[in-house]
Parts: structure tokens; sequence; C-alpha cells
């Protein structure tokens, strides 16, 4: 049984910024255990729309009027808010994006297209979400590149030595997780990130798993592009981050066109374009999310990374201790470095069926393919259950969804 004794989180404390934590499901109190697919947000988060519309709503950069300049203040004091959580060098090395998913697709369409040709090499792995994989899919078929994949052990650990067979003189991308959403894997990012700027290659990041859970430092990784995604560690959804080394930045080509991308439009002469970050962000911005992305990154930092990493290493411990009594429960994604994920499936009993009936009891998890379909398909399943722990998570929730598990598992037998 885990203890948490020695830990110094205040988990009563933490819930209390939480106020979807009070209400309850089916009668019963609310179980998150979703927090790999979408974390919940704190009011001090939520507050921040609510000040936003309230007193400055304005669009940014373009007015001079003082709702103007309040707004543009508190989305640049994000830039740098987000520059300090991972470290970066420069605040214009920050690219506001929708998401994890835009990041990537920014890398592909435009790092990518410009610096990939027929016969080029990107290494992905066996352990990626299908933003990882897609976007590259759809560039292979464009530009005739090839798509090489990193197997994973019976662990779900990704072989290191296959990655150093398979990286050569064609490999111009290694793009790789940090954390695997469906197993939880921690990869040696910054090893593998040596590796491949040994052999002349660039290496993208998938954090969005690594971000809510870990310290990340782009720097000591030598990342050269990280992106990852607010309504993950605590903050809205629609917003999320692309970090570019800035000299990869300044000579990629946009992606979008649109206003504040734009240093002069012409019909007469070429059009020339902003300068980074600001030419990768056409149009209007979400405004409001970006700014209270920079207040969940805040409100992280107040608790401490450390804290929370430690408080979910210890949970994941209890609730898969907890579970393995379970007969006919088989664990997938045995690392020996993992953040809160804990993905299974039960012999004789369908994961959906049992999302469906341990949601009967308030307790929520994922249950599906978690957009991993290569990675399941190759231990032989098509769908696993996952719950997935974060800072406002308690060791008594764990025990109501280890019994629940038992309750739901015997009634499906």
């Amino acid at each position: 049984m885990a203890d948490f004794s020695d830990l110094l989180l205040d988990v009563a404390r933490v819930r209390r910024d939480f106020p979807i934590l009070d209400r309850e499901v089916h009668g019963k109190p609310l179980v998150y255990l979703d927090n790999a697919a979408t974390s919940q947000t704190p009011r001090q988060v939520i507050e921040v729309f609510d000040a936003y519309y309230r007193g400055y709503n304005a669009n940014i950069h373009r007015g001079l009027h003082t709702l103007a300049d309040e707004a543009t203040a508190a989305f640049e004091g994000t830039r740098e808010t987000v520059r300090a959580f991972i470290n970066a060098g420069e605040a214009r090395e920050i690219v506001f994006t929708r998401g994890t998913t835009e990041a990537i697709n920014l890398v592909a369409n435009s790092w990518g297209r410009a610096n990939l040709g027929p016969g080029d090499e990107v290494l992905i792995s066996r352990l990626e979400h299908h933003s990882n994989i897609v976007p590259w899919q759809l560039l292979a078929s464009e530009l005739g590149i090839v798509i090489k994949v990193i197997p994973v052990d019976e662990r779900g650990v990704l072989d290191q030595a296959a990655y150093r067979d398979l990286i050569g003189e064609r490999t111009k991308l290694v793009a790789v997780n940090h954390v695997s959403n469906a197993f939880g894997t921690i990869n040696p990012v910054a090893e593998m990130a040596r590796v491949a700027h040994e052999h002349g290659a660039r290496i993208l990041i998938d954090g969005a798993q690594a971000a809510p859970h870990q310290r990340v430092d782009v720097r000591d990784i030598d990342a050269d592009f990280y992106a990852f995604s607010g309504h993950k560690v605590y903050g809205p959804t629609g917003v999320g981050v692309l970090y570019g080394k800035a000299e990869l930045l300044e000579a990629m080509p946009p992606w979008q066109g649109g206003g504040e991308m734009i240093k002069t439009v012409s019909f007469e002469t070429p059009t020339t374009f902003a300068a980074i970050p600001h030419k990768f962000e056409a149009g209007t911005p979400a405004i409001a999310e970006v700014i209270a992305l920079g207040r969940a990154l805040q409100w992280v930092g107040e608790i401490g990374m450390e804290l929370i990493s430690a408080w979910e290493a210890r949970l994941l411990q209890h609730a898969s201790e907890g579970v393995e009594t379970i007969d006919g429960l088989r664990i997938l994604g045995t690392a020996p470095d993992k953040a809160g994920v804990l993905s299974f499936v039960v012999d004789g009993a369908h994961s959906q069926d049992i999302g469906l009936l341990i949601d009967q009891l308030g307790v929520a998890i994922r249950t599906g393919h978690h957009c991993a379909q290569p990675l399941l398909s190759s231990f032989g399943v098509d769908a696993t259950c996952r719950a997935s722990f974060a800072a406002y998570n308690t060791p008594e929730e764990v025990d109501i969804f280890v019994e629940g598990l038992e309750r739901v598992v015997g009634m499906l037998r």
C-alpha cells in the first residue's frame, strides 16, 4: 500500500480551487480520473475569463486605446510566463496555437515543406498519438518522404537500440512524445535529442502529457521544437504552445496568412512578414484563453511541480497495486519510468462496458484507443480502460475507483 504521509502536498487545499469537484454524478461524488484527456480548471483560471470580458475585452497589438493596451500586455505577459515554465531562452521562441495538434501541423507544413523532400526520413515512434503520426503521413503522401517507426518492447518502452539503428544520413527529423498518453511511458528525450543532433537531424517533442506532470526544460533537453496544450495543464481548451529555437522559426515560412502576421501587404510588391513569433499567429488569437493559460501555469508554480509529480507517482503506485488484485486484469504499459497513467484490459469484459458502468458509480475514466491505434494494435487490443491522475486526486478516490472496478468486473462476468 502506497504511503502518502511523507508528501507535503495539501490536497484538500488544492481541491478547494476546483469547483467542479463538488458536483455529483448519478448521485455519487465525482471521482474524475480522465486527466490525460483534459484536466479540470481551478477557479483562479476561470476568473480570468470573467475579468477579461468584464474589464478589458479588446483585440490585441493593433489598437492604441487603453483596453487594447491592457489586453496586449496580458497576452504578451503569458508569453513570458510560458517561456519561464519551459525554460526557453527567449519569449519570441513561444508561438501560441490552438493546441499540440496544431503546433505539430505547423511544424509539418512550415518547416517540413521547406526542409523535406523525396527520400528524406522522419522517425516517429510506436508510442505516438495520432496527432504526431497523421501530419507526417499527409506530408509523405505529397512529398515522398519516408516514415520510419521506432518499436516498443513488451513494457511499452521505446527500443533505444533500434532507434540508433534506424537513424541515419537520410533522417531529417525525429518526432516523438515526451510522455505516452496511452501508457504513461516517459521517454529519454534528452538522450534522443543528442542522438538526433549527432546525425544532423532535428527533433520535435510532443509534450502534451509531460508539461502537466513534470518539470520541462527545453534547453536542457535541447529540443528543436516542443509542443503542449493548455487543457491538459489545468488551463482552457483551444490554446496551446509551440516552442521553436529562434533560428529555426526565423528561417521557416509562414503557414497561415492574414492579419497580424504581416509587415507590409501590397499588390505591387511581395508581402513581407512580421518577426517571430507573430509570423505564425495569423488573425485574432484566443486572447482570453491565452491569458488564462498564463494563470494556469502560475497556479502550477504556486503548488509546485515537484510536489505534483511526487503525488501523482504515489497515486499511480496505489492504483496499480489495487487493480492488480482483480482477476483477469492486465496492465498495459509497465515501463519503470511512468507518469500518472494506468491503462488496462480485463479478460471477458469490454472496455466500453467497464467505462459506462463505472460512470454510474461517479467514476470518470477513459475507454477506447486513446488516439493511439498503432500502439494498441501492437499489443493485440483495440481498446483499453485508462485512469489518469492529477494534483487534486486523492488516495480515497483511488480506493473508490478500485472498489468500483471490482464491482463492475463482477457484474460483467
